[in-house]
């Protein structure tokens, strides 16, 4: 799945932008004022200057914090006593005065603090970040993430308790995004200990999100430790692919997808296969190593399906068996519900259309407009992976939209699986805002 600039922010959500039509009606929309391209933090009253900096919520607004949910929203602030600066770890308390965490705080964000700890006597210093790391490295040694795949998830926000920094790695490289106030202030440490942890050859940043400008930070791309290797590359389930670190998606690639593009591998054999959004062909790869009859992968980027048929020719898969078109999506499903094409097995896994839940309605129709269409072009017995990577759109929401265009589109469709992220992209159970990738795999009578 891809999309032409700019990127949009990956902390720890995927971009936000899809098709060109759907693109056109949010564009319109902001230049109409419905959805201001920055939403402005409220701003608590000023406390007591000359005290230590410290956060005093409103009475009965710190529920979420006793449930052990890292954010703050500025709205939930009484007064800030002090002269914090954005990124400075100031104490978060109660009406009352009670301790409740230790928080991160941005001024210039609707989300005025996420929480490192929860402990009064917790020190948020290097050791602290150190151990926070280690922990995450450890976790995912121990549930042998590593063994299929040289590309992984290290470090996944507010579910590996370090809001704002993703860390991604792909073979020798990795990649870290700084999405918050917290590790931008702490940037050179995290580095240091990645450095220290992991030995890479290159730490390269890509802090270039859309999520950058609503917390009040600069976008920054480009390499903090070592020097980025002419050639990237990352191999899952023994399947290679070319990475573009510094210009493509997300960090170069969709890890998250992982184990899905597998299962579509395993159902792929004497299928006719249609991939749309396809990025650099991850889900064609696996369809093409499966056995699929013909591959159609469809995506608005000539970059990304030029990078895609190099890592066809990369893994030496049939290319005869493939087919590429480099179109807006919406408009090359409607082409093809028009020439009668019929297809076993069709993945649909767009950009993110809803950010937040502000855009809901109109990613809806873009979600059922692609579904609909995606109905009708698969034979009886074929199979539709459908996802949504929008954090403004629920697991539920997203089943009704799902049946809203099976009922349109005149099919019964059966749900056979419910797809997630894969494990390296863990979600704390006190922040379900982590668990941001949903799909079906629907099976069409």
């Amino acid at each position: 799945m891809s999309q032409t600039k700019p990127r949009s922010s990956s902390t720890p959500h995927r971009q936000s932008q899809g098709g060109k039509d759907f693109r056109k009606r949010v564009q319109r929309s902001k230049q109409q004022g419905q959805t201001p391209a920055r939403q402005t933090a409220s701003s608590p009253r000023t406390g007591n200057p000359a005290a230590r900096p410290g956060i005093i919520l409103k009475a009965e607004r710190e529920k979420s914090l006793l449930r052990r949910h890292p954010w703050i929203f500025s709205g939930a602030i009484e007064y800030i006593d002090g002269k914090p600066a954005s990124g400075d770890t100031v104490p978060v308390r109660d009406a009352a005065g009670n301790f409740l965490a230790w928080a991160a705080y941005n001024a210039d964000s609707q989300i005025a603090a996420r929480v490192w700890s929860w402990r009064e006597q917790e020190v948020i210093d290097q050791t602290f970040f150190r151990n926070r790391i280690a922990n995450a490295l450890a976790a995912r040694r121990t549930l042998g993430l590593d063994r299929d795949s040289n590309g992984m998830r290290l470090i996944h926000g507010e579910s590996d308790g370090l809001p704002g920094l993703i860390v991604d790695r792909y073979g020798d490289v990795l990649v870290m995004q700084l999405g918050s106030a917290g590790p931008e202030h702490w940037r050179d440490t995290l580095a240091d200990i990645l450095q220290e942890l992991c030995a890479p050859v290159c730490i390269y940043e890509r802090s270039d999100s859309d999520g950058r400008e609503l917390e009040g930070l600069p976008k920054r791309n480009g390499a903090v430790r070592g020097t980025l290797p002419e050639n990237v590359e990352v191999v899952e389930h023994g399947i290679r692919f070319t990475v573009d670190v510094a210009e493509g998606q997300k960090t170069g690639y969709y890890l998250d997808q992982r184990d899905n593009r597998a299962l579509t591998g395993t159902l792929a054999q004497d299928k006719d296969v249609l991939n749309c959004f396809c990025y650099t062909g991850g889900f064609s790869l696996y369809a093409l190593r499966g056995g699929a009859k013909l591959v159609l992968s469809i995506d608005s980027s000539q970059e990304a399906l030029q990078l895609a048929q190099r890592n066809v020719e990369l893994n030496g898969l049939d290319a005869s068996r493939t087919e590429w078109q480099c179109a807006d999506v919406f408009d090359a499903l409607r082409k093809l519900r028009d020439q009668n094409r019929k297809f076993d097995l069709i993945v649909l896994d767009p950009p993110k259309f809803a950010p937040t839940a502000a855009f809901a309605e109109k990613a809806s129709r873009a979600y059922k407009d692609i579904n609909l269409l995606g109905f009708k072009l698969l034979r009886p017995g074929g199979l539709l992976f459908t996802y949504s990577c929008s954090g403004g759109i629920s697991d539920d929401l997203f089943q009704k939209i799902i049946a809203g265009a099976a009922l349109d589109a005149g099919v019964d469709a059966q749900i056979v699986r419910k797809l997630h992220a894969a494990a390296d992209h863990p979600v704390l159970l006190s922040f379900p805002e982590g668990a941001y990738l949903k799909g079906l795999v629907l099976r069409v009578a």
